[in-house]
C-alpha cells in the first residue's frame, strides 16, 4: 500500500483527462439541453460534479489531518440550482470541473497512507474510511460522466448514500 494515495490521485487524474477530451466534444446546445423540466442537463450534471469534488474536498482534507471526519451530506439540487449551472458556458462548466479534479487529484497524492483508513461519517452515513470516500467519490463522478456521454453501460457505484 505504499503508493495508494498517488495510485487513487493517478486514477482520478487519467478519468479527467480521458473524459474531458470527449466532453469538449458537447455543444453548447447539447449541454443546456434539459430532457425534461426535473431532470438536470448535461450543464447541471457536471455542475453537480463541481458541487461534489466542492463538498468532498473538505472531507478529504479534514480526514487526512485529524483523527476523524464527521460532517453533514448535501442537498444537490439546491446546489445546482443555486449555482444556476444552465446559465455558465459550457466549456466555463467543464474548465473549472477538470481544473478543481487536477487539484483533488494532487490532494489525494498527497495523503500520507496511513491516513487512508481515518473514519469518516458523512451526514447520517454508517462510520466509512477516508479511502473508502475517495473511491466512491471517482466511481460517482464516473457514473455521471457514463451519463452526460450516454454510454450504455453507466458505471455503478457502491455506496450512493455517500456520493454526495
Amino acid at each position: 500500500m505504499t503508493h495508494m494515495p498517488n495510485d487513487l490521485g493517478s486514477t482520478l487524474r487519467d478519468i479527467v483527462e480521458r473524459e474531458a477530451n470527449l466532453l469538449s466534444a458537447i455543444n453548447e446546445s447539447d449541454a443546456g439541453h434539459k430532457p425534461s423540466p426535473s431532470a438536470w442537463s448535461k450543464k447541471q450534471e457536471l455542475g453537480h460534479l463541481i458541487d461534489s469534488a466542492a463538498n468532498n474536498h473538505v472531507r478529504f482534507v479534514v480526514a487526512s489531518i485529524q483523527d476523524e471526519f464527521r460532517g453533514p451530506g448535501y442537498a444537490q439540487d439546491a446546489w445546482v440550482d443555486r449555482h444556476a449551472y444552465n446559465e455558465v458556458p459550457w466549456t466555463e462548466i467543464l474548465d473549472f470541473w477538470k481544473r478543481y479534479n487536477h487539484f483533488l487529484a494532487d490532494l489525494i497524492q498527497c495523503i500520507p497512507d496511513d491516513r487512508l483508513q481515518t473514519a469518516c461519517v458523512v451526514g447520517e452515513n454508517p462510520t466509512a474510511t477516508l479511502q473508502f470516500l475517495i473511491e466512491d467519490y471517482t466511481l460517482h463522478m464516473q457514473h455521471h460522466l457514463d451519463h452526460i456521454l450516454r454510454r450504455a453501460k453507466i458505471t455503478q457505484y457502491p455506496s450512493a448514500a455517500l456520493r454526495d
